[in-house]
């Protein structure tokens, strides 16, 4: 049985006299992964902000299981989603293990609960505890400082996580390897909720159970990837599915 979690009605997002979002409309079930794929200026972050309420729609409902999110305490909601992005901000002065317990500890977490944890989520990233836990952050690789971001965004086990283009600055190996790490973590996590903002729709096809198709601000089709690859809903989706054959056609020949 499908349980809502994430529900845009009619939302509206303007900064000044620009509006970025006209009418939104959309829900998220509980347990999905979803990706939201969509250009430069097409919203996909402007909608990812709003889950969290660090922007504020100006028409329009946002529930978050259930609550209207403008009768939620903002802080309280952010502490319990998980929140992923392209620039780290890991902790230089802090070691691995601490920067993953920021939040336990902002929690009151006791210390064996955080040790525990950071251990738990360690393993999970595949990154060995008795090897990673003791360094810093200018240690590490990018990905596996991007391993450790999202280590941190799961540390006080969220309903929700959040990604925000997180593999962009990486280079193409380790980006792959990467989106097979996060898909493995997803499928061995219960009932938690991915949404992963991306513009490469080899990265959106590939993660998402199903995928938001976005285009100024507008929703061109919300569908599972087998249904957006056969069955285009409009001359925009079947216009980037197209620069997937293309760039398909400039590998072949490359080769020959």
């Amino acid at each position: 049985m499908t349980e809502p979690v994430i529900q845009f009605k009619n939302v509206q997002k303007r900064f000044g006299k620009n509006t970025i979002i006209p009418d939104l409309s959309f829900t998220i079930n509980r347990g999905e992964f979803v990706t939201i794929l969509g250009s430069s200026g097409s919203g996909k972050t402007t909608t990812l902000k709003m889950v969290n309420g660090l922007w504020k729609a100006n028409a329009g409902e946002i529930l978050i299981s259930g609550h209207k999110i403008s009768s939620l305490d903002l802080v309280k909601l952010r502490r319990h989603i998980g929140y992923v992005v392209q620039q780290i901000g890991l902790f230089p002065h802090m070691t691995i293990a601490e920067n993953i317990a920021v939040v336990s500890k902002m929690l009151h977490w006791d210390q064996e609960k955080i040790e525990q944890r950071v251990t738990e989520l360690l393993n999970l990233v595949q990154l060995d505890p008795q090897k990673y836990a003791k360094r810093y952050p200018n240690q590490l690789s990018g990905g596996q400082q991007q391993r450790i971001g999202v280590a941190r965004a799961l540390a006080v086990n969220p309903s929700f996580v959040l990604f925000d283009e997180p593999f962009g600055a990486l280079d193409a190996l380790t980006r792959i390897e990467l989106q097979k790490e996060i898909k493995r973590i997803h499928e061995s996590l219960a009932d938690k909720t991915f949404m992963f903002v991306t513009h490469d729709i080899n990265e959106a096809l590939f993660l998402g159970q199903r995928v938001m198709v976005m285009h100024e601000g507008r929703l061109e089709q919300f569908a599972t990837p087998e249904e957006i690859v056969t069955r285009p809903a409009t001359p925009f989706v079947r216009k980037l599915l197209g620069t997937v054959q293309q760039n398909q056609n400039l590998w072949g020949r490359s080769h020959d």
